[in-house]
């Protein structure tokens, strides 16, 4: 940087001034500095004008990773994120943290190594958030807590995607529907998105005078195939499938195909909150609510910056739904027409 002040024939702290915007610079020195960096091929350092402006220009995305990995839906979060962090002059950074690692997480925000927070993986009671609201740091949660009320977050609408996702088969005349939910794990974790979907989906089925049956079920295609067994069990007349569980969603198709049972003639199946791409990956492909992670991403980023930037957002709370993509593993229930059936369900 002296090098800089030398050859514009200013001082070196009227170069720090300009690269920094702490203090007012004539357009006239400005242009000097400019053309004696362009002269010398002088980058601006990230981290001096953070010093001169008292900002990292960091913003870190505090997201399990190692433990979690990056599916679609994350990686589509990440790119948006990261893009709309990068047009505002930001850089997204990555903190693997768990939900039980608050202390490594105060650590850091103690450091001033981040400008603001976008915290996921949420759970309804969470240590971070309380670590997050203690250190006075600007965050948003990418998901939401029991009590949301004065915290920020971006989510994805559960109730709503929940509502729309019954809705859709009660149109078709299904009547006895199946929720295959995340695992019992995920649940003792406090992992919100478990409880909001199957509150979602038995509050959608109840308010249409319809049963609601449940399961929680771990991760993984043998998991699915025994969920199938184990609610055809407990409801024969089952009609569809309402599934967000994208790994155990393919043990589902595979049983029902070694049974003999048609996809979507015999039985339906809707995957809600899902990755991209998910749908094409089975056979028939999946009719699907395709998680909302770009927009997350975009819509996360931007509330924080405003806080960053000392701005309360006029609404703290951001709910977005997934929508309806159109696959081959829904249609009409078996035997049946949507207007057939004995008891009317209620409308919205």
């Amino acid at each position: 940087m002296q090098d800089v002040a030398r050859r514009a024939q200013v001082s070196l702290s009227t170069v720090s001034y300009a690269l920094s915007g702490t203090r007012p610079v004539s357009d006239a020195t400005r242009r000097r500095i400019e053309d004696a960096m362009a002269d010398l091929g002088y980058q601006p350092n990230a981290m001096a004008r953070g010093l001169a402006s008292r900002r990292s220009h960091v913003l870190a995305l505090i997201y399990p990773a190692m433990e979690k990995g990056l599916g679609g839906t994350v990686a589509e979060f990440v790119s948006s994120a990261a893009e709309t962090a990068r047009e505002n002059g930001y850089h997204l950074v990555l903190w693997p943290f768990r939900t039980t690692q608050a202390p490594e997480v105060r650590d850091l925000v103690r450091q001033g190594m981040a400008d603001g927070v976008l915290l996921m993986e949420v759970a309804l009671d969470d240590d971070r958030v309380d670590v997050l609201d203690e250190a006075g740091v600007p965050y948003t949660m990418i998901g939401r807590t029991r009590d949301v009320t004065d915290r920020p977050s971006v989510d994805i609408d559960f109730e709503r995607t929940t509502d729309d996702a019954v809705q859709h088969l009660v149109d078709l005349g299904h009547r006895h529907v199946a929720l295959v939910n995340h695992s019992q794990a995920t649940a003792d974790d406090g992992y919100a998105p478990t409880f909001r979907a199957e509150e979602g989906f038995e509050v959608a089925m109840r308010r249409r005078g319809l049963e609601p049956i449940a399961l929680r079920v771990d991760e993984s295609p043998r998991a699915g195939r025994d969920a199938v067994a184990t609610l055809l069990e407990r409801e024969p007349r089952l009609t569809a499938f309402v599934t967000m569980n994208e790994i155990a969603t393919f043990g589902v198709v595979a049983e029902l195909q070694q049974r003999g049972v048609a996809i979507p003639t015999d039985m339906s199946i809707l995957s809600i909150v899902t990755s991209p791409g998910v749908g094409e990956m089975s056979n028939p492909p999946l009719t699907t609510m395709h998680a909302p992670g770009a927009e997350l991403g975009r819509l996360g980023v931007q509330k924080l910056l405003s806080l960053v930037d000392g701005s309360r957002p006029s609404t703290p709370n951001v709910l977005i739904p997934c929508v309806l993509e159109p696959g081959s593993s829904v249609a009409p229930a078996a035997g049946r027409s949507p207007d057939d059936d004995d008891r009317e369900p209620e409308a919205r």
